[in-house]
């Protein structure tokens, strides 16, 4: 099951952009794609410390590639990158993707990272059919959030005891503003550290305690463990929060901004303030922390840079109340509850967000 954010209040309110998920629920994995058929300029801003990512490289602002076509975020680690091939097979479908030559077939631009979910259901992954799948599910429409797609697997709030994280998911949210602009984004939230509400810094999921209901913070639990336990956590090869690349928050922000690559590599730096105001501790040695921009260039922001600071906090501000309704509306599975489960309550009755 899942809750539906409303197209106003998702990544789908900047138009031309439409998201799909796979879901496998047996093993708990799954798979969200983002499409801008149309073509998007991108940027990219990797703050994590274990980053699995697909054609990165591409998106640098050096580079000749000028207009990506889909995001995909995957659970399944690393092995879940096969599934862009069936992306882009979707695409290629479709007639979508750059043209090289009038007489060839065009080329869609895939890129995308992966989240670790491998220890919570049966280790599978997401492959080509789901890819396709998901490219042919994709909808501009409202959009299914919590544990759904690449948020199936995901959990949160790892630095306790083993065995005290709690379920997360997939979460979006949009930010408008009078000129016209408007920034999504939809977010994966699969992070070491805890998800904490920015407007009055309270605790939405952390490591669960001892009593029901009761959560940890993860500055708490990391200042309570003795030095001896971290060097045996490293001795044994198993660091706090599961290891490197055994987590990972990934983001996609869409604006209708007109930008160049590298002020759209600039709008992801500042969309990454939100992951770290609404996770703490974020871009961990443990966390592959990604975010990816995708600007459609309806509106011009060129000659003002105050409307480009203006961009980049409405970027974080949606970035930051992705994060909370990843969390306020999961699910719990694989023996992990959620913190709405947790707490007593429901993920619906959770939800506590603004709309904009």
């Amino acid at each position: 099951m899942s809750e539906r954010a409303p197209k106003e209040d998702a990544i789908t309110a900047v138009p031309g952009i439409r998201v799909g998920h796979w879901t496998r629920r047996r093993s708990l994995t799954g798979l969200t794609v983002v499409r801008c058929d149309t073509g998007a300029t991108p940027g990219f801003f990797a703050p994590g410390g274990a980053p699995g990512t697909l054609d990165t490289d591409l998106l640098r602002p050096e580079n000749s590639v000028q207009r990506v076509h889909a995001v995909m975020l995957t659970g399944g680690s690393l092995f879940g990158l096969e599934a862009a091939g069936g992306i882009k097979r979707r695409l290629l479908e479709e007639g979508v993707g750059l043209e090289m030559r009038p007489d060839a077939p065009r080329i869609p631009i895939v890129t995308g990272a992966v989240v670790f979910d491998l220890a919570l259901g049966k280790p599978d992954h997401p492959g080509e059919d789901a890819g396709y799948r998901a490219a042919t599910a994709a909808t501009a429409g409202s959009v299914a959030q919590g544990s759904i797609g690449v948020g199936t697997g995901c959990t949160v709030a790892k630095t306790g005891a083993e065995g005290t994280q709690l379920k997360s998911g997939v979460g979006t949210a949009a930010v408008r503003h009078d000129s016209g602009l408007v920034a999504g984004a939809i977010v994966a939230v699969n992070a070491v550290g805890d998800v904490i509400d920015p407007r009055d810094g309270s605790l939405a999921a952390g490591a669960r305690g001892a009593r029901k209901g009761e959560m940890i913070r993860a500055s708490e639990a990391l200042r309570a463990k003795p030095y001896a336990d971290y060097m045996a956590e490293a001795e044994a090869g198993v660091p706090a929060g599961g290891g490197a690349g055994a987590n990972t928050t990934l983001a996609v922000v869409a604006t209708n901004a007109k930008l160049s690559k590298a002020v759209a590599g600039r709008l992801a730096i500042m969309a990454g303030t939100g992951l770290a105001r609404a996770i703490s501790p974020a871009f961990t040695p443990g966390d592959g922390d990604c975010v990816f921009t995708l600007a459609t260039g309806e509106i011009s922001i060129s000659g003002a840079p105050a409307l480009m600071t203006l961009l980049g906090a409405m970027a974080a501000e949606a970035v930051e109340r992705a994060v909370l309704n990843a969390t306020r509306t999961a699910e719990g599975a694989g023996g992990v509850p959620s913190a709405a489960e947790w707490s007593g309550g429901s993920s619906k009755a959770a939800r506590r967000t603004r709309k904009h």
